[in-house]
């Protein structure tokens, strides 16, 4: 399930005592491959509660054939993020600022600096939750989604370059969920914008079961609009945000492997008011695995496919970065190295395509079936 995200300004925490709690933020969510900083500070205010400040500072480079667009090989400052948030007591607050791009399999990179503004801003993750009980909360604001198995930023991720399934999630939704718990059950409820259309008619909601004392999860994730795109649709927000999303995921952690097949089901109805003549459905699989071989060093790989109905001929809605009624797959393979709040990883990805529709492809020609890509990427994690 996509889970979160978000100031380092230590200078807003002002007044009450200064110390370090020795437990690493909730937000933003990290996988097996990376950790948070344990120790992050923070500032106890009494009253108003305990307060935490963190960070990601992150620079990436990259080299790859047959780009989709863009450059083949560039240098970037892909996050230069800073957050601040209360965990505690019947009100809390997550707010996250900066830069930060979205690297993804089949698409031509964007420079952080272009893709904030382009995307969902300079403050991509801000919300208040009210939490009157321990297991019950209602969070309002720019909220990460509940739909896919992978999160928003390169370093909450396995890999540093997001998969072809996220390429058919959306990252950023803005509206309200609610969030209950009973023993090994999760619930979320949320109405939203989807895609970050702007317009509040999107449904999502996700149920988890955790069992053999958390080494286990099983969730089911879906999210359906239930109105129409406006007629202006946002950069990042893409015409299968009419159709409906599903996720089945697992996720299994045992000694140093942690292990998660996912299954995804997207249907998006015609939109000849944004030109698509025709729906298009699509079907993708997905497999994520960690192997940590010490607290250090740990080796992540993905393996992916999905396939699309329809035609271009027909007019159908485009849901794969090569066409109507592509397929795709994909396998990414990233060893990483972290001590205490620095890491370093390298990733290597091959992506490969069937049934491209001319014009849809990769490479200068936009024909090409094949992309494959070396990325490096380091920094640090406060």
């Amino acid at each position: 399930m996509k889970l979160r995200t978000c100031l380092i300004a230590a200078s807003l925490v002002v007044g009450g005592s200064s110390s370090a709690f020795a437990d690493a933020l909730p937000f933003p969510a990290m996988n097996a491959s990376l950790s948070a900083n344990p120790n992050p500070y923070g500032v106890d205010l009494d009253w108003a509660g305990k307060w935490f400040v963190g960070a990601a500072v992150t620079g990436l480079v990259f080299d790859q054939d047959n780009p989709g667009s863009g450059a083949h090989s560039l240098v970037d400052l892909d996050n230069a993020q800073a957050w601040i948030e209360k965990t505690d007591g019947w009100w809390q607050v997550y707010v996250q600022a900066g830069i930060y791009t979205q690297p993804s399999l089949g698409f031509g990179y964007i420079r952080g600096s272009r893709a904030t503004t382009m995307l969902y801003g300079d403050v991509p993750f801000a919300y208040l939750k009210i939490a009157p009980t321990d297991n019950f909360s209602i969070s309002a604001g720019k909220l990460p989604t509940l739909i896919g198995a992978e999160n928003a930023f390169t370093y909450q991720n396995l890999d540093i370059q997001r998969g072809l399934l996220w390429n058919q999630t959306p990252s950023v939704t803005q509206g309200v969920q609610l969030n209950y718990t009973a023993g090994p059950l999760s619930f979320a409820l949320s109405v939203n914008d989807g895609y970050y259309s702007q317009t509040l008619n999107d449904l999502s909601g996700s149920v988890a079961y955790a069992f053999d004392g958390g080494a286990d999860t099983v969730s089911v994730i879906a999210g359906t609009n239930l109105g129409h795109n406006p007629l202006t649709l946002p950069f990042a927000t893409p015409l299968l945000n009419d159709g409906t999303i599903a996720d089945l995921v697992y996720t299994h952690a045992s000694g140093p492997w942690t292990i998660s097949p996912s299954l995804q089901f997207v249907s998006a109805p015609r939109d000849p008011l944004h030109g698509a003549l025709q729906g298009a459905s699509s079907i993708g699989a997905m497999l994520t695995a960690n192997y940590a071989f010490d607290d250090h060093w740990k080796l992540a790989a993905r393996a992916e496919y999905v396939n699309s109905t329809g035609s271009a001929a027909a007019g159908a809605m485009n849901l794969l970065i090569a066409g109507p009624g592509s397929k795709a797959w994909s396998i990414t393979v990233t060893p990483t190295y972290q001590y205490n709040v620095f890491f370093a990883r390298l990733e290597g990805s091959y992506v490969g395509a069937s049934d491209v529709t001319p014009g849809f492809g990769y490479g200068p020609s936009a024909n090409d079936t094949t992309q494959a890509s070396v990325f490096f990427e380091t920094g640090v994690l406060f």
